[in-house]
């Protein structure tokens, strides 16, 4: 087991003592209930057929079918997969929808790929895992170098194996093969109403605020599209090349622009180059981690100088850091919760595949706002009953709802 899986399961005992929850009743939760390792074989570009690994991870499927992101990535391995699911099965619950946990990943570089070969592999994934997933199995969605095309292709492959067209196989397609209007920023989306929550519930004017957005990816970016568009100053951005800063606030909608013709935001005009590493310690109010896991850990926490963080990424704050961070009385909302909103979104657009009757921009957006807001202001009740972090209360209300149905199911 690894320090990150490790790390994730740490919180189970540690809430158990703090609510009474009995341990037994947890015993489920800290373990997979399903681990799928297949070998894809692909034919490359050049005629020679390669062998990728990859995995599913089924954790969790009490409360509905399991349900979590596709990541291609060549750091990924079983434990890390093992730790998303978990996270997802918690996340799922805080937010009130009826899917359980799970996770999947390929071991690949996707940049030494042509796009023939990422479809290839793409397709071999779903014949390799086709009997493990459906859409009252298991729905995959994209995730880590995973997109709405690659979502396309596997809905193709899977309705292709079943002999019929089953769009609801997976979320985050095109809009023109069934996916929801509004899931392609619905994780920064969501993020954004909880930022915005936030600000109300602890009295901090807009004026008062700087951010920083660590991760410029597709939900980096839109989290900095939609403050800026909302007037807030954005002073720092990065992506896996480095960050740029200026302390005046950059301009959003040019960087984006820069980043499509150079490939990177380093290097953009009237902002200072820096380190990914250095961007973390900046002096702000808000920092943003929208990139991979533990990038704020028990080396760098004490450099953090923002007071608000909003965990954008999936565990970018090691268990460690997170307790020195509500030491200093650092608000750290949770993954679990601040990106809870691709999640979400991912559900309506199940229930319109399943319903074969589409929402509007509005209907998508206005169900996002009231059902992610409703789950904030539970975790922050939670949090005020117990005088714990965000991240404690939000894992309080998750597994007391799983607790219940495992009770009622009489597993």
């Amino acid at each position: 087991m690894s320090n990150k899986f490790k790390n994730a399961l740490l919180i189970v005992d540690r809430i158990c003592k703090l609510t009474g929850i009995n341990f037994s009743e947890l015993e489920i939760l800290k373990k997979p209930q399903r681990i799928i390792e297949v070998s894809l074989p692909v034919l490359m570009d050049d005629g020679s057929l390669k062998i990728f690994q990859a995995y599913r991870v089924q954790y969790n499927n009490i409360r509905g079918p399991y349900k979590g992101g596709l990541r291609f990535h060549p750091q990924v391995d079983l434990d890390e997969v093992q730790a998303l699911a978990f996270w997802m099965t918690i996340k799922c619950a805080v937010v009130d929808i009826p899917f359980g946990g799970g996770k999947g990943g390929i071991i690949v570089d996707t940049k030494k790929l042509s796009q023939n070969e990422i479809e290839r592999l793409t397709r071999a994934y779903v014949r390799g895992f086709a009997d493990f997933i459906g859409p009252d199995i298991d729905i995959p969605a994209p995730d880590v170098y995973t997109n709405p095309q690659i979502m396309a292709w596997f809905m193709d492959e899977y309705s292709h194996i079943k002999g019929k067209n089953i769009p609801a196989c997976v979320t985050g397609k095109p809009v023109e093969i069934g996916g929801s209007l509004g899931r392609d920023i619905a994780t920064s989306q969501g993020g954004f109403y909880i930022f915005t929550n936030l600000l109300t519930k602890i009295k901090i004017k807009k004026q008062d605020i700087s951010i920083v957005v660590q991760g410029f990816g597709n939900v980096g970016l839109n989290f900095a599209k939609l403050a800026y568009a909302a007037s807030y100053k954005v002073v720092a951005v990065s992506d896996s090349q480095g960050g740029i800063y200026n302390h005046e606030g950059l301009d959003i909608e040019k960087i984006i622009l820069h980043k499509q013709k150079t490939n990177s935001v380093i290097n953009f005009d009237n902002a200072k180059n820096i380190t990914n590493e250095k961007l973390l310690e900046l002096p702000v109010s808000v920092l943003v981690p929208s990139a991979l896991e533990g990038v704020i850990d028990e080396h760098n926490v004490n450099k953090i100088k923002a007071s608000i963080i909003i965990e954008l990424a999936n565990g970018p704050i090691t268990s460690i850091a997170s307790d020195k961070l509500f030491k200093k009385n650092v608000i750290v909302v949770p993954d679990v919760l601040a990106n809870a909103g691709g999640v979400i979104v991912s559900y309506y657009e199940w229930l319109q595949n399943l319903q074969h009757f589409y929402w509007d921009i509005n209907k998508v957006n206005i169900s996002l706002q009231e059902q992610i807001n409703n789950a904030f202001y539970k975790v922050w009740q939670t949090k005020e009953k117990y005088n714990v972090d965000l991240r404690f209360a939000a894992y309080i209300i998750a597994i007391e709802k799983i607790v219940a149905c495992l009770k009622i199911r009489g597993i």
